[in-house]
């Protein structure tokens, strides 16, 4: 086992990582900005390192500091969370170059599975499903309109590096598709340093279903079952569910497709299999190859801890579990807490919190790194906590998830706290009547409600 490993992120996902290191005995480092000095996770890791200024291309994206500081703190391991350069080949690629563990798939599997124009081709080799689209990338803009005409409106142009909805456009026609694709190329450039794009079939009206997957390094690979991130805004995901409501069969179905899509690549650790379900028919759209955002309601569902997980598959432990070994207990539910004004477009909302109160215990988790005078900075993605439940089943849940949310109090700063009570107590969501469309068709009643304070 490592006794020591870096934490190469920040907010939540580092506090719930060292929280996990810390009940396995091992030491933890953690890298900050320096506008980050006073974030949870500098003060619960047992060191520190300062790798750069305000912004992430100083600090968090900051390959050579990073390294540096996991050298420099004897680390055995580097776990990378998610974003920032968790699904970066290259950094993987540097980890193993100087000895360091990669708490993650190999660099050559980030490269095959993370290019999302790649892993397309490598699926339907594969022979699952796929959303029809482009063969890999696309050239130019010229080729893109002479593949989306083939294809026919409308066409949802993705960045092949892309993730978190960035570099991601719909055209209904051909009117729409040259500034969708010119938009969407330069927004990748700008967030991933990658603009190359491909095409796909927009489905309408699908659900967005993901499986959740570990696999070791003796080919061994299981599934723990299915989420449901339906609930999006502007390709966002905002609350997310586990087990999602599709059918025992077409969980069998989808469960084996991502499996096998794991061992076609021998896929080490955790990663996540993306598919688009509409009817009782189910296409693979992305993996990420990292952990998800949403990993606690399938740890609520299994009682399996993740992080521990993809620990101890870079220690080189084999799985203790078979597939016979996972069960699916009750309904979990998890919605996003961001800083940010929804009456006013959702602007991001930084500032001091002079107040908070957060509810727990009866099957209520909070994963976050805030408290009492801390400050939110401008500088990084706006989400500040993640409201997590767990019911007996879906009604228990939603109703629990209602109170939750009810009794949490998060003063001093705008949150789209309300905006998720609002949605948890809408009638259509109540019914399991959603799709990834459902808060585009609901924001205007969402947004009616005056107390968004």
């Amino acid at each position: 086992m490592f006794q020591k490993i870096l934490i190469a992120n920040r907010g939540e996902i580092a506090v719930r990582i060292i929280r996990t290191c810390k009940y396995m005995g091992i030491e933890t480092v953690a890298i900050y900005s320096d506008v980050d000095k006073d974030s949870l996770h500098v003060q619960l890791a047992d060191e520190a390192v300062c790798v750069g200024g305000a912004k992430s291309s100083e600090s968090y994206l900051n390959m050579e500091n990073i390294i540096q500081a996991a050298i420099s703190k004897h680390a055995e391991a580097i776990h990378p969370g998610f974003g920032f350069l968790s699904e970066n080949p290259e950094f993987a690629e540097l980890c193993e170059q100087v000895g360091i563990n990669f708490i993650g798939p190999k660099s050559n599997s980030i490269k095959q599975m993370g290019n999302k124009s790649k892993a397309r081709e490598i699926v339907e080799k594969a022979k699952v499903p796929v959303v029809p689209g482009s063969v890999g990338h696309v050239k130019d803009l010229e080729e893109a309109m002479s593949i989306a005409t083939d294809i026919g409106f409308p066409i949802l142009i993705k960045a092949s590096a892309g993730g978190g909805g960035r570099g991601m456009r719909i055209a209904y026609d051909l009117d729409d598709f040259v500034s969708a694709f010119q938009t969407a190329r330069t927004e990748a450039k700008n967030a991933f340093g990658d603009d190359t794009m491909y095409l796909e079939k927009f489905i309408l009206h699908p659900k967005h279903i993901e499986f959740q997957i570990l696999a070791d390094k003796f080919g061994n690979v299981i599934h723990l079952g299915e989420r449901d991130c339906s609930i999006q805004r502007r390709n966002q995901k905002v609350v997310e569910e586990a087990p999602s409501l599709i059918s025992d069969d077409l969980r069998q179905k989808m469960g084996e497709a991502a499996v096998n899509i794991c061992k076609t690549v021998n896929y080490e650790n955790a990663g996540t299999i993306e598919f688009l379900v509409s009817g009782d028919e189910f296409y693979f759209i992305e993996m990420n190859t990292r952990i998800q955002v949403e990993h606690p309601i399938t740890e609520m569902i299994t009682g399996l801890d993740i992080i521990k997980e993809q620990i101890k598959i870079a220690t080189g432990e084999k799985l203790e579990y078979s597939q016979e070994d996972i069960t699916l207990r009750g309904h979990s539910i998890e919605c996003r807490l961001n800083a940010e004004n929804p009456k006013q477009g959702f602007r991001p909302s930084p500032g001091t919190i002079n107040l908070l109160h957060v509810p727990s215990g009866n099957g209520i988790r909070f994963d976050s790194f805030i408290y009492k005078d801390y400050q939110i900075q401008p500088f990084y993605d706006s989400m500040i906590g993640k409201v997590i439940v767990h019911g007996v089943d879906r009604t228990e849940a939603i109703k629990k998830m209602r109170a939750t949310l009810e009794e949490l109090v998060v003063e001093g700063i705008n949150t789209n706290q309300t905006f998720l009570y609002l949605l948890m107590n809408d009638r259509d969501y109540s019914k399991g009547n959603f799709d990834t469309s459902f808060v585009e068709k609901k924001l205007d009643s969402l947004l009616e409600y005056e107390d968004y304070d």
